[in-house]
């Protein structure tokens, strides 16, 4: 789940940043173009990771009359591969998503030959067996340890007992066919609502894991009285006890300031942890943004302490919407960051939705990148076609040093369609992060964006998943289905070779 302001209280922004009507708009239910039959043409398709309903009569979490489950649908997927075996894969994502927040849970896809998927269920709501006390799940992550311990990690959410939001924890020895250690990590009620977490395993420290996340605090309720620090609670026993959490960035000493997107990359060369996340400050009366800029921590001593933020870029993102139609308000990842490391040479990159290249008509993909260790950053790049609407990057670096950035674009879309969204995800590889070297292809199938379940917005999800897996990169993504309401969206995956990088010199 995504809260981002302006809000009086943080109750209400949860119904005002993941609320519709309880109708799907009209054009959510007309076909699209003939175009979205065509598979991608870049090799072999992909594999399907989602399979069945396991929640499908689970009757939990209705919070109003107007809410509106999605049956059947995946979104917002994520993906781990065994750092000793790329072939052992975990993927999560949302299962059956609500109009106002959250899913009915969530769900992992597993497979130890690389090809055929399972299922298995996450044990953090009660749709789930064995699972948390909490009416629906949001947030899905998941990391692999350099032991094979995977971690998962997603939040729990009531809402007609209260306003309750808890950061859970779970962990799987058997490559992610069942799931153990649940924990809950903090846990809070309202006012105080805890948001995007997301959690990293330390590469070259066995048993070592962090999650993180943003913590509003609207205490009392009303304007100027909003912070939204980073917060981080870790493990050191591959998952089976984790730390109390604590306050680790700080936006106390600006009024009505908050973070969002907190996300741990780590140097395997150092161990160095560098944390990306999005700084947002409000107007007094919190209606407006007075300025927002991404910024990096740094932590030297596996998470104990954190150096001062340094500023990796303006955060320059619009509001997402249909180009051809701007009332229809569309979701991705504007202000969560994807940032990734070199594992040979320590050079950062943060990929992110940002305005620079259009003038602040629409958002395109942008990197900037740091190769002094985080403490200064270039002038952003544009990554995705120039004149095109791109949204939800995701980067990846593989062993060669080539970067590796999947996002989705809107450029099959006709000047004057209304009715449908033509929307396809991209590849785009950089040896060596060299933009003059850049490639692109298209990676999946062409499909009608408006099918996607409606959550403040047609929505995939906040973000998508590509990581490093060997011999490239693997993603996983989330398509949508014609003329199937009880079918609208499904999680593929897709392993992909990069370019080789042809030597420097």
């Amino acid at each position: 789940m995504r809260v981002c302001l302006p809000l009086t209280t943080v109750a209400t922004a949860l119904i005002l940043l993941a609320t519709v009507t309880g109708a799907t708009p009209a054009a959510a239910e007309r076909s699209p173009t003939p175009a979205a039959a065509e598979r991608s043409p870049d090799g072999a398709p992909p594999t399907k990771v989602s399979h069945g309903d396991p929640y499908a009569d689970c009757t939990i979490g209705a919070r109003s009359p107007d809410s509106v489950v999605y049956p059947g649908t995946e979104v917002e997927p994520y993906l781990s591969v065994d750092p000793r075996d790329s072939k052992r894969v975990v993927t999560v994502f949302q299962q059956d998503r609500w109009n106002d927040g959250g899913a009915r849970g969530l769900v992992a896809g597993w497979t130890t030959d690389g090809r055929t998927f399972h299922r298995s269920t996450l044990p953090f709501s009660l749709c789930a067996p064995g699972g948390a006390d909490f009416e629906r799940a949001t947030d899905p992550w998941v990391s692999t340890g350099p032991d094979g311990t995977v971690y998962a990690s997603g939040e729990g959410v009531d809402f007609t007992k209260s306003t309750r939001t808890a950061l859970l924890a779970a962990t799987s020895r058997d490559a992610g066919r069942t799931w153990r250690n649940l924990t809950t990590t903090h846990v809070d009620e309202q006012p105080f609502f805890n948001d995007k977490p997301s959690l990293t395993a330390d590469p070259i420290r066995k048993g070592t894991a962090y999650q993180v996340w943003n913590r509003l605090d609207n205490d009392p309720p009303g304007p100027s009285s909003l912070d939204g620090p980073g917060y981080i609670s870790l493990t050191r026993d591959g998952g089976r006890t984790w730390s109390e959490a604590r306050r680790f960035v700080d936006t106390s000493t600006v009024p009505n300031t908050q973070t969002i997107g907190h996300l741990i990359v780590v140097d395997r060369r150092t161990g160095t942890l560098y944390d990306f996340f999005d700084r947002i400050t409000y107007s007094e009366d919190l209606s407006t943004v007075v300025e927002a800029r991404y910024e990096v921590v740094t932590s030297t001593d596996a998470g104990d302490t954190w150096s001062v933020p340094v500023t990796v870029a303006k955060d320059t993102a619009v509001p997402e919407v249909d180009p051809n139609d701007p009332a229809k308000l569309l979701r991705a990842a504007s202000t969560l960051p994807s940032p990734a490391v070199d594992p040979k040479t320590g050079t950062l990159y943060m990929a992110y939705e940002g305005s620079d290249f259009s003038g602040g008509r629409f958002d395109s993909v942008q990197l900037v990148r740091s190769t002094d260790g985080g403490r200064t950053w270039g002038s952003p790049e544009l990554i995705s076609p120039k004149g095109v609407p791109a949204f939800s990057p995701s980067i990846a670096v593989d062993e060669r040093g080539t970067v590796a950035l999947t996002y989705y674009d809107l450029r099959f879309l006709e000047p004057g369609d209304t009715t449908t969204l033509p929307t396809a995800y991209q590849l785009a590889t950089l040896p060596h992060g060299d933009p003059k070297r850049r490639t692109e292809r298209r990676i999946s199938r062409i499909f009608d964006w408006l099918q996607a379940p409606f959550a403040g917005g047609y929505f995939l999800g906040d973000y998508q998943g590509l990581v490093a897996d060997g011999k490239g990169v693997r993603a996983v993504l989330t398509e949508t289905h014609s003329g199937a309401p009880r079918n609208r969206t499904d999680v593929y995956t897709r392993s992909l070779r990069t370019r080789p990088a042809a030597p420097r010199g």
